[in-house]
């Protein structure tokens, strides 16, 4: 992840790196925790979800003006996640880790919603609802963070 992104499908790119590196910290996260495990599995889940939902909708209006455009200036590098257990992270940890990784990929799909609404309508609303949808993740981490675990 160096290079700038500036075409759309670069973004759908990203947006599925992003899934497929948070959906294995979930299968991961799930065998640490018996009270959790499910719950983190879904998420696991629902991120395949998430990336067919974006190409769904890239691929219903791509043309070449949507690539030629140059519809976004995004640096991936602020978009990298820290999806490391080891045998030593503890489920305080993990679950920061994993509220991190909510935070960070819902700061993506923001703006990856943001720079490219001027040019497309599917498209950024594919983003935007996945950003609500893991907004509503982000939430259920934060309450069990309060509960402990």
């Amino acid at each position: 992840m160096n290079e700038v992104i500036n075409t759309c499908s670069q973004a759908i790119s990203l947006a599925k790196e992003l899934e497929e590196q948070s959906a294995k910290f979930y299968e991961n996260f799930s065998k640490r925790s018996a009270e959790a495990g499910d719950l983190f599995l879904s998420f696991a889940k629902e991120n395949g979800k998430f990336v067919t939902q974006v190409q769904r909708a890239y691929y219903g209006v791509i043309t070449d003006a949507f690539e030629g455009c140059f519809a976004f200036d995004m640096n991936p590098e602020v978009y990298g996640l820290d999806t490391e257990l080891t045998d030593e992270t503890g489920l305080d940890r993990a679950l920061a880790k994993a509220l991190a990784i909510e935070e960070r990929i819902i700061n993506f799909y923001t703006t990856a919603a943001e720079q490219s609404k001027s040019l497309m309508a599917d498209v950024p609303r594919a983003f935007t609802l996945v950003a609500k949808k893991r907004n509503k993740r982000l939430a259920t981490l934060k309450s069990l963070i309060e509960k402990g675990g």
